[in-house]
């Protein structure tokens, strides 16, 4: 099935968007700390994040120090463009900076460039680079659209020109978004790109390559590196100047499968810093530079992932962070687990919001799937690494404390949720049924998976029958580690109808191929 033409909610500035991601960026196997001649210049794109009705955040990122300057207008012409003075960008944060914009009309496109001028001299400027971005309506009748995957430039796959760079973003972009998910592991930090890369027929897939993505990340210029790596990618570049994202982290923007407090084996010798923590801090720095998050800001002193984004009267976004508050990976057969995956704090925060919530759909962004086994072996033994722990039984370990959030929902009559996921590397669509599961008090509920965006593919993960699930679909190949080349590269669509209200899924592959369709109902428990 080919991709459907939808109708242009978005007005696409073809012209200069294509003519800002074309822009010359530095040579690949090199990054200098910053320019020392010339005007300043924005060659790593733009990108928006964490829009509201009224307000978003626009980030930039310069090849040397300036001062950002967005100026926005309601046209691609920018006739009376209205200004706004941002930081100066400087070595502090890596030359990146956000500026928020605020007072913005609901429900609107906004067009916006971005000039970055010589703090010494502000006469000197570089080029605009344009982008632009939809407000969220304030009225139920325009509904809302957006994608979401996770998984980039893992298991060593990274930019190949001659396979075409990162072009799912292309596909994704064709749907027309208010705006993407990004579901965790947006960058792999702990996965070298080595130049070349055999593949199964013969041939050879070949990487770009830098300096800082030729070793797992330790320092904070290695992780920043990582995050610059993506932003070589044309597709990527033109995706982020057109659609804003919502983002949050898994285990890759640190390392494979970290929790807090993790030592580093003095076996592995690729490490030379054994505190997962010291590169956890170093990792979330560059994480909040690199990406325009409300909560998480160069400068914030206790700034976090997990927030809720409204996106008008149909969906609250409830954006969950697995990493930073869980326990430690273990055989997860604790009978009790106060702790669990979440952190007692953030599964309050999260039940007070859902419970505050009046939107029709309230979506649960979760960087790990709930009923799928996902084990961590790195340590020797087999342990638990996202939620499901293999028994089919009663709920143990971190399975307790999804349990208590489910009977929450349950108990408090909260309807409309749907749980979006990414990690495990390839697509699918579980049922959860407590007519099926070994724990019952709760409503019935769907969770879809996605990814990889360009990233190994991996064989589907068993099911956990705790909570009942049922996969009524799954793509996934029967092979580890197929490459982009092989296929298995998916997003997910998420439709919802302001008339009806109805939520429609669609499982995509990478050139925008429907592989399933789910239509949900407003109001109704058990569909």
């Amino acid at each position: 099935m080919s991709l459907p033409s939808f109708p242009g909610r978005r007005a696409l500035l073809r012209g200069s968007l294509a003519a800002s991601a074309a822009l010359a960026l530095p040579a690949a196997g090199s990054a200098p700390a910053f320019a020392r001649s010339g005007r300043p210049e924005a060659k790593w794109g733009v990108q928006t994040g964490d829009v509201t009705h009224d307000s978003g955040l626009v980030w930039v990122r310069s090849d040397r120090p300036a001062r950002m300057i967005v100026e926005t207008s309601a046209t691609e012409s920018f006739r009376r463009p209205q200004r706004r003075h941002g930081p100066l960008l400087g070595p502090g944060t890596d030359f990146t900076g956000t500026t928020r914009l605020r007072g913005l009309p609901a429900g609107e496109q906004i067009h916006y460039r971005v000039r970055l001028a010589d703090p010494d001299d502000p006469r000197r400027s570089g080029e605009p680079v344009t982008g632009t971005f939809r407000t969220v309506p304030a009225r139920r009748r325009e509904g809302v659209r957006f994608v979401w995957s996770g998984d980039l430039a893992g298991q060593g796959w990274g930019i190949d020109p001659d396979f075409g760079g990162y072009r799912i973003f292309e596909a994704m972009a064709r749907t027309d978004p208010d705006f993407f998910l990004f579901s965790g592991d947006t960058v792999y930090a702990d996965g070298p790109i080595q130049a070349t890369a055999a593949l199964p027929d013969g041939g050879v897939w070949r990487n770009i390559t830098t300096e800082e993505k030729s070793k797992v990340a330790e320092t904070l210029a290695e992780f920043r590196g990582n995050f610059r790596y993506n932003l070589l990618d044309e597709h990527f570049r033109r995706f982020n100047a057109q659609v804003p994202s919502i983002v949050q982290w898994d285990d890759h923007e640190v390392r494979n499968n970290w929790y807090p407090g993790q030592r580093i084996a003095d076996t592995d010798g690729r490490y030379t810093e054994k505190s997962v923590d010291v590169l956890a801090a170093r990792a979330r720095r560059a994480f909040g530079e690199y990406f325009p998050m409300s909560t998480l800001r160069p400068g914030d002193r206790e700034g976090r992932v997990h927030r809720v984004l409204r996106q008008g009267p149909l969906l609250d976004v409830f954006v969950l962070d697995m990493r930073t508050y869980r326990n430690a990976n273990s055989t997860g057969d604790q009978t009790v687990d106060p702790q669990g995956i979440l952190g007692r704090e953030q599964l309050e925060w999260l039940k007070r919001e859902l419970a505050r919530s009046r939107a029709v759909w309230k979506v649960i962004a979760a960087d790990m799937p709930l009923g799928l086994i996902v084990s961590d072996t790195g340590e020797g033994a087999q342990h638990v690494e996202a939620v499901a722990q293999g028994d089919p039984g009663v709920p143990l370990g971190r399975e307790l404390q999804i349990a208590e959030l489910l009977r929450f929902i349950k108990h408090r009559r909260i309807t409309g949720t749907v749980w979006l996921t990414a990690d495990v590397h390839h697509t699918s669509a579980q049922h959860y049924q407590p007519a099926r599961a070994a724990f019952g008090d709760f409503e019935p509920f769907w969770e879809f998976v996605s990814g990889p965006l360009n990233a190994g593919a991996f064989p589907a993960s068993a099911l956990d029958g705790t909570f009942g699930p049922e996969r009524v679909f799954v793509k996934a190949p029967a092979a580890a580690n197929v490459s982009p080349a092989g296929g298995y590269q998916f997003f997910g669509e998420v439709d919802i109808d302001g008339g009806s209200g109805e939520l429609t899924v669609r499982l995509r592959e990478q050139d925008g191929t429907v592989l399933y369709t789910k239509r949900l109902r407003p109001g109704l428990v058990g569909q």
